[in-house]
């Protein structure tokens, strides 16, 4: 590639395909045609000799080079933007796309009243939920694959408040923390009862574990009291959580946040855990090159501003 011929403009074009992988999506993007992108992205294969997205079974995916590239364009064309921007940013008709890494009980804790306030006041964001696989975030934000990651990263955010995390274009924001809570259903046989240990560990339990494994937090716990629970169910939802521990004799531990939020509330007897377990805090993540992006920050701003997360603060 002769860097002194290469049309930059071609840069932009190179992003929006990247973050749609949809030449159709990335006109619509762009405002421009789809003929016009597909002709681009001709030009942009020849630059750089290589295909930049093939097609695959499940649609068009990025190529390793293409992959390799997009981060440092990326966050290229976000400090031109910074600098050529205007000095009053109008929210109100900015257009762009953001993808949040997040979990189902966060996207329901957060989304209804996220998505309120873009209808008011940002129509042209649109927003991508998609899950963290893994529940580690930070691949997804250092290769551009998610703009935003929230949840629960007690040992991420550890590390970067520490220095330990060698990835430091890395930025966290504490957002909110829930006390763990034993839920169980209205008339459960331990309802009406005080929740003792060992009336605990009797029960059949249910755990919400997002990698598959068959013990938790509380088993550690217990575990140095001599005492131990027989896990009856384990799924990696809070949404199917609790809708199982509404409709069975099943228990749960949930943090306390997440209760109004689940849309069974009313279904459920909520109790202190008869041992102490660490609070759950959530965290949002982002990486650098989206530090001064305004409608990034826009977005993050309001995130802070939505009462589910400023009341818990």
């Amino acid at each position: 590639m002769n860097f002194q011929t290469f049309d930059l403009n071609l840069l932009r074009i190179f992003d929006a395909v990247m973050t749609e992988q949809n030449i159709t999506r990335a006109a619509e993007r762009l405002s421009t045609t789809q003929p016009a992108v597909s002709n681009a992205l001709k030009r942009l294969r020849e630059a750089a000799n290589d295909d930049i997205l093939v097609r695959t079974a499940r649609g068009m995916k990025p190529t390793p080079r293409a992959e390799e590239l997009w981060p440092t364009v990326r966050a290229a064309l976000a400090s031109l933007e910074n600098v050529l921007a205007p000095e009053h940013f109008d929210i109100s008709t900015a257009k762009a796309s953001l993808r949040i890494a997040m979990a189902d009980s966060t996207a329901n804790l957060l989304l209804p009243q996220l998505m309120e306030r873009i209808r008011k006041q940002a129509p042209g964001i649109d927003i991508r939920m998609i899950p963290l696989p893994g529940r580690d975030p930070r691949p997804m934000l250092l290769n551009a694959d998610a703009d935003l990651a929230v949840g629960s990263f007690p040992g991420i955010v550890a590390q970067l408040r520490e220095g330990q995390q060698r990835d430091v274009t890395l930025h966290h924001l504490r957002l909110y923390s829930g006390e763990p809570m034993c839920i169980m259903r209205k008339g459960h046989p331990l309802a009406d009862q005080e929740l003792t240990i060992d009336r605990y560990c009797d029960a059949l339990h249910l755990l919400v574990s997002f990698s598959g494994s068959p013990s938790g937090p509380a088993d550690d716990v217990l575990a140095t009291l001599g005492k131990s629970r027989r896990i009856a169910l384990t799924v990696n939802q809070f949404s199917t959580a609790f809708h199982m521990v509404a409709c069975s004799d099943l228990i749960a531990v949930v943090p306390h946040h997440l209760i109004e939020a689940s849309n069974f509330a009313d279904q459920l007897e909520v109790k202190v855990l008869p041992f102490q377990l660490p609070i759950v805090y959530v965290d949002m993540l982002w990486h650098e090159r989206d530090m001064r992006h305004p409608v990034h920050k826009w977005v993050r701003e309001t995130v802070t501003r939505i009462p589910a997360v400023s009341e818990h603060d």
